[in-house]
């Protein structure tokens, strides 16, 4: 499951290391299928390293470009 996260203290991103803080956003994933992630394990990512990986994109909507974490 991937959820689209703000961070509200200090989050670590398991890509790249550096520390996401408050208030940038960041993703969330628990989901075995699509990486592979220890049970019970959440991986985080900045939004550098989710669009890197291919979990985030740039899309237009109402004429405006918009990031988000959703799939194409």
């Amino acid at each position: 499951m991937r959820r689209g996260c703000i961070a509200i203290g200090e989050v670590r991103c398991d890509g790249c290391g550096r520390i996401i803080k408050h208030p940038e956003r960041y993703l969330a994933i628990h989901e075995t299928d699509e990486v592979e992630v220890e049970e019970g394990k959440t991986l985080r990512y900045c939004i550098e390293c989710s669009q890197s990986r291919g979990y985030a994109h740039y899309e237009e909507e109402k004429g405006e470009l918009i990031f988000t974490f959703f799939p194409e």
